[in-house]
């Protein structure tokens, strides 16, 4: 019988999804500790929690559903060198993570960030407007996620910059910077963008201009970017990610006013799960029927 192992709590209704979809199937739903004794003997991973101890013992694993788009956290060289196929959930995180950005987009046009402060400190304050007609918003990382925020900004009248995930061309990036009132950063983490934004290109970007990343925390070189929002480099930032997570209760971006901080979750939606096995099941009808997967991963390239 071909075993499945869910390693992230999940409703009883998406399980009984899963079986709907190949009854045959054995599928077990288990975290931590319950999870490394359970992969021993299981071919497929729909993978919340995935760890090296886990990895090695998987004496039976084929094939490891990421439930995520971004798969860096799974590519440590043990994992990258074997023949165990990776895909991830491209697509699922198209319509919350573009709306997340345009969110914030809009509360650094408004001011509503600032006004949430005044509000908790009971405090009536005005402040001067803008608006988002006319506007540059540049993306880095024009995936799904950054084909999508393309298309709703200019339901805004925003104008669009964009860039590809090979971001190591300056005559694209640096104009971008230059230009773009909003830079968003909907890339991958790899060794290519690892640390993309730090003093360099921040000090590329408008004194006006805000930074929002939805991608990985180390996209961005995080100390660097607190000396440019201290010292008004930039105008302000909007960070779902970090390169530590959670982020300290020291760091100094929990204090700027010019700061909006969730913890990473501009990809959360009630509709998430479904879409994630909309993807699983379609992917473990393929692999049944020895046909090839989607959202197949590069592990050499990271996406």
């Amino acid at each position: 019988m071909l075993k499945v192992l869910v390693s992230r709590k999940i409703d009883a209704q998406h399980l009984q999804r899963i079986h709907s979809c190949m009854p045959e199937i054995e599928v077990r739903n288990c975290t931590g500790s319950a999870a490394l004794s359970a992969i021993g003997d299981a071919e497929i991973l729909l993978a919340g929690e995935f760890t090296k101890e886990m990895f090695a013992s998987a004496q039976e694993l084929k094939w490891i559903q990421a439930i995520s788009a971004g798969v860096d956290r799974f590519l440590f060289p043990e994992f990258v060198a074997s023949e165990v196929i990776l895909t991830n959930t491209k697509g699922v995180y198209s319509s919350p993570c573009s709306d997340h950005v345009l969110a914030v987009v809009l509360s650094f046009a408004r001011s509503f960030n600032r006004f949430a402060r005044l509000q908790t400190a009971h405090k009536w304050q005005k402040f001067q407007m803008d608006e988002l007609q006319g506007k540059t918003i540049g993306i880095i990382g024009l995936g799904n996620i950054g084909r999508e925020i393309e298309r709703k900004a200019k339901c805004f009248g925003m104008k669009v910059l964009a860039i590809s995930r090979k971001t190591n061309n300056p005559s694209q990036l640096v104009p971008l910077l230059e230009q773009s009132d909003f830079v968003v950063l909907s890339l991958p983490l790899t060794q290519e963008t690892r640390g993309l934004i730090g003093q360099e290109n921040l000090s590329r970007m408008k004194k006006t201009a805000f930074l929002i990343n939805i991608g990985r925390g180390e996209l961005i070189k995080e100390k660097e970017l607190v000396t440019a929002l201290r010292e008004g480099k930039i105008a302000g930032a909007a960070l779902d990610v970090f390169e530590q997570e959670p982020l300290p209760s020291d760091s100094e971006l929990w204090d700027m006013e010019n700061v909006i901080i969730t913890p990473h979750i501009a990809g959360d939606s009630k509709q998430e799960m479904a879409r994630i096995l909309d993807i699983f099941c379609e992917n473990l009808n393929r692999y049944v029927s020895k046909i090839p997967l989607i959202n197949v991963v590069d592990k050499q390239v990271g996406y």
